[in-house]
């Protein structure tokens, strides 16, 4: 019999829980750097709204909302108003659930 089939379960962890454990505030903002000069206006827009996606994707993560269906509209809003973040467009929840859907 193979040792690692003697091992004991282990503990678990967030993603195993079965509740929510409370999301973690970042401990220090990321240092910003200027953007890229010369580009179109759209493709700034659409930088920082990748940007916003990812946040509150990670934010919603580490919440334990793990589905795309969980991550309703006001789900995304609680937590941008949650991480300190304005509030997303429905372009943004939509690119929110997206990300979580790609991620698996």
């Amino acid at each position: 019999m193979p040792a690692a089939a003697l091992k004991p379960k282990p503990l678990p962890t967030q993603s195993t829980a079965k509740r929510p454990v409370l999301l973690d505030l970042p401990y220090a903002p990321v240092e910003k750097r200027p953007l890229p000069p010369g580009r179109p206006r759209e493709w700034y827009v659409t930088h920082n709204r990748r940007l916003k996606a990812m946040r509150l994707a990670i934010a919603l993560l580490d919440s334990g909302v793990y589905l795309p269906t969980q991550a309703r509209n006001e789900t995304i809003r609680d937590t941008a108003e949650m991480i300190g973040v304005h509030p997303p467009s429905d372009t943004t929840c939509h690119m929110v659930r997206a990300l979580m859907r790609y991620a698996r």
